[in-house]
């Protein structure tokens, strides 16, 4: 009699909405799966047309292209002698949902609508789906004519059951049903269901991946059970990486675990695993034995198909594994240069072009390019040829094979350090030694001329010349005259893109990198329309000190010592006359602010979801032992200003890689004003009220009028 059987699930690198390369990949899937003698395959959520459709799930399209990728899945032969369950839109009764097909040899078992919709941070299901409220009922849902004629059915079972096949049950739940407060895998484990499956579209958020492990062994803790959890993978067409990390657990063990970060398009888990030990693993827990004999049971769909073989005595079984976890330094390293991968092979550019200043966050940017320079060479070298069919299309060589990161990012990237009378020498030669070490082209020029130009058709207007604050000008002119420079970069650094490649003599064209970070975002420091405006920002949903600690793993790791001095270097835009010849201005000096502090007001901001007066309260006791009450109320107040006065530059933020839960993100993922009144009267008077804080404080919004705050605010 058969107990063991083989389980597959997997990570799939799909793309919204296409149809026909994700058709591809599925397939690959269940070939490896089959082949792996798997008789049961999971793929991620919303697989067929890829999960980030977005507002394209209204369109009717979407739901007729995905059901003939469906009827193509079920024709095929690859299908056949396998239980694969799959996902996609679905309409029912007028009523869109995010379901799961589970289909064999041709006939479909059951459609599992999902039952808990993910609706918060960069989730917006409910837009799109709505979700089944009719807990362990189903209902006939009447196939198109394109399904009824492959399969011969008319109806099928639509709703909330599970799969008993001859061996087994198997249950479904849907990516946010394992983290709601009441999975479905809690009654459906009690109603004897052995086998529970996951398929998440779920993206990488730094220090997230023990989350979803915990929850997983958990829940295999507490009821038994063998639970598989399938996830997207990749950049499928926006600022989320979605970062595998598929699995296979059994009674709190981990049996099988996925990558979080790869380059291969595919990735099938399998694990051998025995019945029987989740029967007596459940026998001896005698509360959730009381708690079964209650529960509600599931209509239940029988497949006359069984998982295990009759003869498997000698089938070797998994072994439990150890979860491998990366350092957050680790995991900036990997996620956002594949999500760098996905963007360029998929956008069909040549390559990059990076504005290089020779601080840390642009060094944090060139090292990210040569991350991902040596995850290609990885890959090829371990045979990927997808890898390696993508980037001879992307050097424009079809007998191209990389071997060397180094001489791969002289191909792919090109580093420009654009000097102005304000530059130092020091920065100027870390940018140099950087891009060399690790071989990027680089170029050098100097803006002085077009930011003249520009100056000069201001003046010749307005017979008026701006002067710097240090050479006796305003606050209103030293900042146009900064802000005039960052601007000139970004058109410098545009133009490069375009005709840098031209000018050698080579096809394509280059996408340009931004790289502000996500504190500097939080606070506006940054000018509209300036380097900070690129095609897309690989670092902008990381803080300065994650940063910090990518570059001195990068350092390490990649032999690279011109990091070194970038570290021990102080920020600066270098946007201000030097000090006889030396750095007058620094970044931290120009906010008002440390970077530590803008980590901490944005998760208490974002995260904790507090204003100006619940963060005072809660800095008093953080900061008891640092800062007075009048010192907390004023950095508070200051922050709040800042923050609210340069909130309209979310709104034209480059797509940045999301890596970071407080980040200030205004596409979909911060949803706020960006007109403030951003002297706060009614917050700031509640904070300036509490008896113990002592003296007027500061007018934050009066200095800011003044200028006396130097703060960049176009």
């Amino acid at each position: 009699m058969g107990r063991k059987v083989t389980v597959a699930t997997c990570a799939l690198n799909q793309w919204a909405l296409d149809f026909e390369g994700n058709l591809q990949r599925i397939l690959k899937s269940i070939e490896i799966a089959k082949h792996k003698g798997a008789r049961y395959r999971l793929g991620p959520e919303l697989e067929i047309c890829g999960y980030g459709c977005w507002d394209h799930y209204y369109e009717s399209d979407t739901l007729l292209h995905s059901l003939q990728v469906l009827a193509a899945l079920l024709e095929s032969p690859v299908t056949q002698d396998i239980i694969c369950d799959v996902g996609m839109p679905i309409m029912h009764r007028n009523v869109r949902y995010n379901c799961r097909v589970m289909f064999l040899n041709r006939k479909i078992l059951l459609i599992r609508p999902k039952v808990a919709l993910a609706n918060e941070g960069n989730y917006r299901e409910l837009r799109w789906f709505t979700p089944w409220s009719r807990s362990r009922q189903t209902e006939e849902y009447f196939l198109p004519r394109m399904i009824q004629d492959l399969t011969k059915q008319e109806t099928v079972p639509f709703g909330d059951a599970v799969l008993s096949t001859r061996d087994t049950c198997i249950g479904s739940e849907v990516c946010e049903e394992l983290w709601t407060p009441h999975s479905p895998h809690v009654d459906m484990g009690l109603d004897g269901v052995e086998i529970f499956t996951n398929a998440s579209g779920s993206h990488h958020v730094l220090r997230k991946a023990h989350a979803r492990v915990d929850l997983v062994t958990m829940a295999t803790t507490k009821n038994g059970g063998i639970y598989l959890l399938a996830n997207q993978k990749g950049c499928d067409g926006d600022r989320l990486y979605y970062d595998g990390c598929a699995l296979i657990a059994m009674n709190g063990s981990i049996f099988a675990q996925g990558s979080q970060f790869s380059l291969d398009d595919v990735e099938v888990l399998t694990a051998t695993l025995d019945l029987e030990d989740v029967r007596s693993y459940r026998a001896e827990i005698s509360s959730r034995n009381l708690a079964a004999s209650r529960v509600s049971p599931y209509p239940r769909v029988k497949v006359d198909f069984a998982l295990s073989c009759h003869e498997d005595l000698l089938e070797p079984l998994s072994e439990p594994v150890e979860w491998k976890y990366h350092s957050p330094a680790e995991e900036i390293s990997l996620g956002p240069a594949c999500w760098l991968w996905d963007f360029l092979r998929r956008s069909q550019q040549a390559g990059f072009f990076l504005p290089l200043s020779g601080g840390v966050d642009s060094g944090a940017t060139a090292c990210l390019v040569y991350s991902m320079c040596h995850q290609v060479c990885e890959a090829v070298k371990h045979g990927s040829q997808e890898v390696l069919a993508d980037v001879r299309t992307i050097v424009n060589q079809t007998s191209y094979t990389p071997q060397d990161p180094r001489e791969l990012c002289g191909r792919i990237l090109t580093t420009c350090y654009m000097a102005s009378e304000n530059s130092s020498r020091e920065t100027c030669n870390r940018a140099r030694d950087l891009a060399q070490q690790i071989g990027s082209h680089h170029i050098g020029l100097n803006i002085d001329p077009a930011v003249k130009a520009v100056l000069g058709i201001f003046s010749l207007v307005t017979g008026k010349s701006p002067a710097f604050a240090a050479h006796g000008g305003s606050s209103r002119e030293s900042l146009a005259l900064q802000n005039v420079q960052a601007r000139v970069r970004m058109v410098i650094a545009y133009l490069f893109a375009q005709l840098s490649l031209w000018s050698r003599g080579a096809p394509g064209r280059l996408l340009v990198l931004g790289s502000a970070n996500v504190d500097e975002s939080l606070l506006g420091y940054l000018t509209k329309y300036d380097c900070s405006s690129a095609d897309i920002n690989p670092i902008g949903g990381i803080s300065k000190t994650d940063l910090r600690a990518f570059v001195q793993l990068c350092m390490e790791r990649f032999q690279l010592p011109a990091l070194q001095s970038i570290l021990v270097a102080p920020a600066t835009a270098e946007l201000e006359p030097l000090a006889h010849g030396r750095v007058s201005q620094t970044d931290e000096e120009d906010m008002g602010v440390t970077y530590a502090e803008l980590s901490v007001y944005g998760r208490l901001r974002k995260i904790a979801k507090m204003g100006p007066y619940s963060m005072f309260c809660k800095l008093l006791y953080v900061w008891k032992d640092v800062c007075t009450p009048r010192q907390v109320a004023d950095k508070v107040k200051r922050f709040f200003s800042k923050y609210s006065t340069n909130r309209h530059k979310m709104t034209t933020l480059t797509p940045a890689y999301h890596a970071e839960s407080y980040s200030p993100d205004d596409n979909r993922f911060d949803l706020r004003p960006f007109l403030y009144n951003t002297r706060w009267p009614w917050q700031f008077r509640c904070i300036e009220t509490q008896p113990f804080i002592g003296g007027p404080g500061q007018d934050v919004s009066r200095e800011l009028n003044k200028g006396s705050i130097p703060l960049v605010t176009n």
